[in-house]
């Protein structure tokens, strides 16, 4: 250790000791976790931009309406916002902390659309978010 606290290499190299070590778990679990969902959302996009059937009665009293191109723009909107965030995070982007509780809230604003058709799923996608808004909440700053 060098007088700055640094050890040899992270002197050298001129990088912090934050940014020397590796991503923690809790935000290993939010890039992850926001990475997957964006995923899922974009083949929920791709679905619903090629069925080409009618929405099946239970499904007209939606939210966003009764028309599935809707959903599939929110959907992609949701997706690209879900897997940069992952991204960005993952990269150790001090920003991106701040992309990801954006994206961690919307994600689970989205999945409540479908809560009354889809309750486990939706409950699931919720929880889910709100463990990766307390990953970024709890863990994501600089000590």
């Amino acid at each position: 250790m060098n007088p700055s606290g640094q050890s040899p290499a992270t002197a050298a190299t001129g990088l912090s000791k934050y940014d020397a070590e590796p991503v923690s778990g809790w935000m290993l679990f939010a890039g992850t976790v926001l990475g997957l969902a964006g995923f899922m959302r974009l083949l929920d996009s791709i679905w619903a931009f090629h069925n080409k059937n009618s929405l099946p009665e239970s499904l007209k009293g939606g939210l966003l309406g009764d028309n599935l191109t809707t959903y599939a723009w929110v959907w992609l909107f949701v997706a690209v916002l879900l897997i940069v965030s992952s991204w960005l995070l993952l990269s150790r982007s001090q920003f991106a902390r701040w992309v990801g509780f954006v994206a961690a809230a919307v994600g689970a604003l989205t999945a409540m659309t479908w809560m009354p058709y889809y309750p486990i799923w939706s409950l699931t996608y919720i929880g889910l978010s709100v463990l990766t808004f307390y990953a970024l909440a709890a863990h994501g700053g600089r000590e």
